[in-house]
């Protein structure tokens, strides 16, 4: 179980997590031996693990799962939402046991140590998320080693040098660098990942990749887009380029007023054309910036496959998954500009749109699937929205 401060390491003990307020907590490591600093946050999802993992929104983070059983369905090449894992490690109440999926191709500890990822089991998660709850989510490190020798001292100090999140454009880092087509669509049980078979006259979206997930491409062409990804640099004569009917704004990690310095001016050229424009969690930040308002870091964050949120239009609820520490501060909102989904947790904003409609964003993941279908119809009025 957890031990705090003033605790001395107990025996056995090959893992731990350094806190920069001081807090030490101890655990069973796994996965790869080694350190790494980041944000230490909670995800509160009852499944998912290895998409949570590989998700690059999770760039810079460590994750603290409040599901016990993490690890138990293993893990396969076909849950993965980026090329490798973005999270730099994750912390579990129970130790890893062997999976029990007939999709499984590999033990989680085994994919954790492939990928340098590392884990520390073994810890009271609920005690540790309240203490994100309280104090807010805090700079921390985990590290992991077999033979239990630790410089708890100096790892203190790493966690409390390291800058945080606020001010990091880490979209750059998590983005592709060239672009690319893509044309697969949902999975599908026995099939695997079906080919989108679109016409050649279907409507043209161009993705701009700040950190995207697959699961995202998969939708846009579920919905009946030709998908074109282009890198987060992309400048707005480069997506011209492509003759797009419509652009996306991914998912990202990092703070999206840094990523904002070179994407809003691109994003506001585009909004000079009225053509339909879609963005989710960092893309919907971005719109945020570029139609005029500003953006907040938050206490805690949204980390969870069981956030609702409520739509405005018509007083629906939505069974959500949300992976963001940044929000749109909706009393920033400018004229012509209005709230479209707000989080029932909080009150804070969800979605918004332009006036005539054009540009809309969500706070939320629509293509996860906790409702699990409740979201999905934003693909579907994006990509009307391209044929009308």
């Amino acid at each position: 179980m957890a031990e705090y401060l003033p605790a001395r390491q107990p025996m056995g003990a090959t893992g731990v997590i350094v806190l920069a307020d001081g807090t030490v907590i101890w655990g069973e490591g796994c996965g790869a031996e080694g350190e790494a600093v980041g944000e230490l946050c909670f995800n509160t999802a009852m499944t998912g693990y290895q998409e949570v993992m590989t998700d690059p929104s999770y760039a810079g983070q460590i994750i603290n799962f409040t599901f016990p059983h993490i690890g138990n369905v293993g893990a396969n090449p076909e849950d993965i939402e980026g090329p490798n894992p973005h999270a730099l490690g994750c912390v579990m109440a129970m130790a890893i046991t062997g999976p029990s999926n007939f999709r499984s191709v590999q033990g989680f500890d085994a994919w954790l140590s492939a990928w340098g990822r590392i884990g520390v089991a073994g810890v009271d998660t609920r005690a540790l998320t309240k203490h994100i709850r309280e104090k807010g989510a805090p700079n921390a490190v985990i590290a992991h080693n077999r033979a239990g020798v630790f410089d708890v001292a100096a790892l203190l100090v790493r966690a409390r040098q390291w800058s945080g999140l606020e001010g990091l454009d880490l979209a750059a880092e998590v983005s592709c660098t060239q672009s690319y087509t893509w044309d697969a669509g949902p999975w599908a049980l026995g099939e695997g990942y079906t080919p989108g078979g679109l016409p050649a006259d279907a409507p043209h979206v161009v993705a701009v990749d700040y950190g995207i997930k697959r699961a995202i491409l998969r939708q846009l062409v579920a919905a009946g887009a030709r998908v074109t990804v282009v890198p987060a640099s992309a400048t707005f004569e480069e997506i011209m380029a492509h003759e797009p009917d419509g652009l996306f704004l991914s998912n990202g990690p990092g703070d999206p007023a840094a990523t904002g310095v070179y994407a809003v001016p691109v994003i506001q050229q585009w909004l000079g054309t009225g053509k339909p424009l879609f963005g989710i969690c960092l893309g919907h930040q971005l719109l945020g910036i570029a139609l005029g308002a500003k953006t907040v870091k938050m206490h805690q964050g949204h980390r969870g496959a069981n956030h609702p949120v409520k739509r405005l239009s018509d007083g629906k609820v939505e069974i959500t998954s949300m992976n963001h520490g940044f929000a749109v501060d909706a009393a920033t909102l400018p004229a012509g500009v209005r709230a479209s989904h707000v989080s029932l947790f909080d009150g804070s904003l969800a979605g918004l749109e332009t006036a005539d409609g054009a540009a809309f964003s969500v706070q939320h993941h629509p293509e996860a699937s906790p409702g699990p279908q409740d979201s999905y119809y934003l693909f579907r009025r994006f990509v009307g929205d391209l044929r009308s």
